[in-house]
């Protein structure tokens, strides 16, 4: 397959040239919106505190199915390792390379054009359309996909919303996410008392006093997981004490730990878990909390069922069915829609250096989202 004349990579290289890194957007909804405005879509562009959210709206009817992802990347890292500049798309013998190829811009140029194959092929539609775009997915995550949810998109009824990150493993069409578990974080502080590692006995060891307090946190159980989750996960990912020199005891110790957590359980229960462990220990310490986004899941998914078919079809590929992996924009959609899925591009080169996808992917992608496209909005 030739890479020239062909519309998605047209799109793709259109995207990937521009320098999007996380929140700056550069232009990148500039060349969505001119490019939908072409079928009528209704474009809404909203910068908030840097970042730039872009809503496109075409028609009103019901069933309404959106499209969700995002035009930032993340940064390029050590540009002298890229084998080709990162933000040029180049192709080798079909592997495409570029900043954001499959983080998402691939994604998204797939889309565009299953759209214009639908709208070309007959406006009139038995549904609506929209295109929800932010630049902050791969930063804080604050006044993107979330703040839009919470003010511009909170009275609209969106039916059908599909994520477009890269859900795929090994090849597309591998796995379909219906889900992502929750994600909760904590910075734990034990006080001691420092002194002379040579009188204990007028000292505290806040790491003596850890030892306990670990074990339990990690053997505790604290759900079973379900049908479509794993057992809440609970790791440590720092500690750090210590005083400079080798014959002092430490007065303070700081772990910082996360929990990755299903539909069993809930945030709350697992602060309250961490505290009840704490206090039965008898320790001195304080706990600040960072929760970056609730599980979701979506069950009995007409969309799960369209896109698994239309995965089938294009692909030959049996998707596997998986709540796995990080968060996603898709636990603030499913705070207003009730179908979300996540499916994309393969994800084994994203956040790396020389990240790449391949044209004949970008191709079929854009065929399976035509097929979704065609079953949810033209079957009477």
């Amino acid at each position: 397959m030739s890479a020239k004349n062909n519309d998605v990579y047209s799109m793709l290289e259109k995207l990937v040239s521009c320098k999007s890194i996380t929140p700056y957007d550069d232009g990148c909804q500039s060349i969505i919106s001119d490019f939908l405005k072409k079928f009528g879509f209704e474009i809404n562009i909203i910068e908030k505190s840097g970042v730039s959210n872009l809503i496109a709206t075409y028609g009103n009817k019901s069933p309404r199915l959106a499209f969700v992802g995002h035009t930032d990347v993340v940064p390029i890292g050590q540009i002298d390792k890229w084998n080709s500049p990162p933000f040029e798309l180049h192709e080798d013998d079909g592997t495409l390379f570029g900043r954001g190829t499959s983080d998402m811009k691939g994604s998204i140029a797939s889309m565009l054009i299953a759209i214009e194959e639908l709208l070309k092929a007959t406006k009139d539609i038995n549904g609506s359309l929209m295109v929800i775009l932010t630049s902050d997915e791969e930063g804080p995550a604050i006044h993107g996909i979330q703040s839009l949810v919470k003010e511009e998109l909170k009275d609209i009824e969106i039916d059908f919303c599909l994520v477009g990150e890269p859900s795929c493993k090994e090849n597309l069409g591998d796995t379909i996410k219906n889900g992502r578990r929750g994600s909760l974080s904590g910075s734990l502080e034990i006080r001691g008392v420092q002194g002379h590692i040579a009188y204990p006995q007028n000292a505290r060891n806040p790491i003596h006093l850890l030892s306990p307090v670990l074990e339990k946190l990690i053997n505790q159980e604290y759900d079973n997981g379900n049908e479509y989750f794993p057992a809440t996960s609970f790791q440590v990912s720092n500690i750090n004490s210590g005083a400079g020199a080798s014959n002092i005891i430490p007065g303070i110790l700081t772990m910082d730990f996360n929990f990755r957590y299903s539909t069993e359980t809930d945030a709350d229960s697992l602060k309250k878990s961490v505290i009840s462990i704490l206090d039965s220990e008898g320790v001195d310490y304080s706990v600040k909390w960072s929760h970056s986004g609730e599980p979701y899941l979506s069950r009995n998914s007409r969309l799960l069922d369209v896109c698994s078919k239309a995965v089938q079809k294009i692909t030959n590929n049996n998707a596997t069915i998986s709540t796995d992996g990080g968060t996603s924009d898709g636990r603030f959609m499913a705070k207003i829609c009730d179908d979300v899925i996540e499916f994309g591009l393969v994800n084994k080169s994203i956040h790396k250096i020389n990240e790449s996808t391949t044209l004949n992917n970008i191709v079929m992608l854009k065929d399976i989202y035509c097929q979704v496209l065609q079953d949810i909005l033209t079957s009477k």
